[in-house]
């Protein structure tokens, strides 16, 4: 579960850390197309690890990369073909590299190295070339036949006709994952987690029939598998494991997960790594549990990762995981804060404003850190989360306790690549508002996400007899909302200057307006106008911030006003909107709790898809004028073994100078694991 960084991209901040960047010149700004910014992000004391520690991240820096080719296969059948073949024109290409085609066609392939896949990372529509048909056709036809991935007596006709209408016909593959709960969200989404013919009926109905409501320990169902009929068209899972599907990547994955168990920090370390590959070589979901269990208590390494198949967002049935690894270590100094928030755990979750049927009386073993991210990969990866809470299984979390991060280089980087962009003069009602975001936005973000995070997530419990996944397609906006509204009570409460990580009563006041700023107005900036709020993080933010302004109403608690013929946000009463925050908390949770579909549903189509056009090409026109990208990503930095004489690794260096385009190569090159067949 995590919270993917949000819309706003401020100014120049006043209250960045006091250890920003280790290069007072680092560049992190490497490449900018069609909606989308590449940065770079900075490791901080990485050059202060051990030698053990250096190794463990590099080997566990291969693993994840290793896993590049199961997440553009996953998000689309035809993506690993599309890849190859358009790399294979860029690096085979022969004419004017300026002409206006070639420069489309090479937007075209830099927007899909972003999105793993033909869809956008963030709405689920497919990319528009702006190249010809002709034109592509052209270059396929040019390519030598050892460049065409197809199968063997197959041309480059054969190609064309496979990928032109994929590529170019509006109407095919249109949407990733589809979240109208009105139509078939399997059948209209483009994913490969399902195979072709496969209803949400029948997958509603196969896993009703296998679960066990009594279970208080259930698997995650679905969560490592592909859905799809075999030849007498009944329902069979195709498990992602060793000897199954993507085995040719999951074995390349084990190699270095082993390389890296052989340095591990400690014995608690090497157990959780050892089940993870016993995991990765039987698909067996009772090991997975096993490891999150093993893994979330091991809360004394310094070197810390995840790796599998982790999240559902891109599962119209909030099910299967998409793969994705972070690597990572930890930021002692900056710990210090989440230290603080996890071990009052109880005290936030005791107070918290829902009702005590659906608190926990037990929190245990809520574990918070902020973290140094040292490699993104797979679904984490080019764009990525600033924080991370896990494991996702409500049993695991309420037993064993959860781990949360907070990535704060990450973070870091987003901020220092903001300065001075004119954010705040342009949407930020007046002068002191803008003074308490810049000297308090920037601890009052972490804190939010650290909030979020550590407590929110895990916060609350569903009654006896709950399925988690009750809540179908809505239940990943309504569990971000229930995470966020934790995080939002809880920032403007005198806990958190009783226990030292804030120093000023008002200074959630800057939290408070952004994330009504945004949720209300500034994302709209990443929605094509006239279409709807899709993805589950941007329905979150709406649903919250549009169910305030609507509840808040009669007592003017926030408004949308007019100034100069511009529409701002103005919170007249800070107080009262931080109670209508604890009220719908108390609502979200209990929707949560009793597994109640219908009231969910009700929530998400009334504040959370809509929006106002008039609202939405104010904003868009507004944003025009500071030519700030809606999206942004990263390229990661290289890590070489340095060796001796005999072979034996002495040191592993750091090298931030590659471009968007070598990095995506390479990984091409050095991470195609699983050839170009759909599967």
């Amino acid at each position: 579960m995590k919270k993917v960084i949000p819309t706003l991209v401020l100014g120049a901040l006043a209250c960045m850390p006091a250890l920003a960047a280790e290069n007072k010149d680092f560049n992190y700004h490497v490449d900018r197309f069609a909606d989308i910014e590449v940065l770079r992000y900075e490791v901080p004391e990485f050059n202060s690890l051990s030698l053990q520690q250096k190794k463990m991240l590099y080997y566990l820096s291969q693993a994840a990369q290793m896993g590049r080719d199961i997440i553009w296969d996953q998000n689309g059948r035809y993506n690993l073909k599309i890849r190859k073949t358009l790399e294979n024109i860029y690096t085979n290409y022969k004419g004017d590299r300026e002409s206006k085609d070639f420069k489309a066609f090479e937007k075209y392939l830099k927007q899909v190295w972003f999105g793993n896949g033909i869809h956008h990372h963030y709405s689920n529509d497919k990319f528009t070339p702006e190249f010809s048909r002709e034109f592509f056709e052209e270059q396929v036809r040019a390519l030598p036949a050892d460049k065409l991935p197809v199968c063997q007596g197959k041309d480059a006709q054969h190609l064309i006709d496979v990928l032109g209408p994929v590529i170019f016909d509006p109407t095919v593959m249109a949407k990733k994952v589809n979240q109208d709960g009105s139509q078939d969200i399997i059948a209209t989404s483009a994913g490969n987690l399902y195979g072709p013919g496969v209803t949400q009926a029948e997958v509603e109905e196969y896993f009703a029939k296998i679960k066990d409501p009594n279970d208080p320990t259930p698997i995650s169902y679905g969560l490592n598998s592909k859905m799809v009929k075999d030849k007498d068209g009944n329902l069979k899972e195709l498990h992602y494991h060793l000897n199954g599907l993507y085995g040719p990547a999951i074995a390349k994955i084990i190699y270095w997960l082993d390389m890296a168990k052989n340095v591990a920090e400690n014995d608690a370390q090497k157990a959780y790594i050892t089940k993870l590959i016993d995991y990765y070589i039987t698909g067996d979901l009772r090991l997975f549990d096993e490891y999150s269990i093993l893994w979330a208590e091991d809360t004394k390494s310094n070197v810390d990762f995840v790796n599998g198949f982790i999240e559902s967002y891109s599962d119209p049935l909030g099910m299967t995981g998409s793969w994705e690894s972070y690597v990572n270590f930890k930021n002692s100094k900056a710990s210090a804060r989440t230290e603080a928030i996890s071990s009052n755990a109880q005290w936030f979750e005791s107070n918290s404003p829902v009702d005590p049927r659906f608190r926990k009386e037990n929190v245990k073993g809520v574990s918070a850190k902020v973290i140094t991210a040292a490699m993104l990969a797979g679904d984490a990866f080019p764009s990525t989360a600033i924080g991370i809470n896990l494991p996702n299984a409500n049993w695991i979390r309420a037993a064993h306790g959860s781990k949360s991060v907070t990535l704060e280089n990450i973070t870091e980087a987003y901020e220092m690549a903001s300065h001075g962009n004119g954010f705040n003069e342009e949407f930020v009602i007046d002068a002191p508002t803008r003074k308490i975001m810049e000297d308090y936005l920037y601890i009052t973000d972490m804190l939010h996400t650290d909030l979020h995070e550590c407590l929110g997530h895990a916060s609350g419990q569903l009654l006896p007899g709950v399925d988690q996944d009750a809540l179908k397609e809505n239940g990943a906006a309504l569990e971000e909302a229930r995470a966020d509204l934790f995080a939002l009570y809880y920032l403007a409460d005198p806990k958190l200057l009783e226990i030292g990580v804030i120093d000023n009563p008002d200074a959630y006041k800057a939290e408070y307006y952004k994330y009504m700023l945004n949720g209300l107005m500034t994302q709209l900036n990443r929605i094509e106008l006239g279409k709807d709020v899709e993805e589950a993080h941007m329905r979150n933010r709406q649903l919250i911030a549009q169910w305030i302004l609507d509840h808040g109403k009669k007592d003017k608690v926030v408004e949308l006003v007019k100034k100069g013929g511009k529409t701002f946000v103005k919170i007249n009463d800070y107080k009262k909107m931080r109670a209508l925050i604890g009220q719908l908390l108390g609502e979200i949770q209990r929707i949560k709790s009793e597994g109640d579909y219908e009231a969910g549903k009700k929530l998400i189509d009334r504040y959370a898809v809509k929006i106002d056009p008039k609202l939405h090409k104010e904003v868009l026109n507004r944003y025009s004028k500071l030519d700030i990208p809606p999206y942004r990503g990263f390229v990661n930095p290289v890590y070489k073994p340095v060796t001796n004489e005999k072979g034996e690794i002495t040191d592993i260096t750091i090298d931030y100078s590659e471009t968007y385009p070598e990095q995506m190569l390479r990984l091409s090159r050095e991470y195609s694991t699983l050839g170009t067949s759909s599967h």
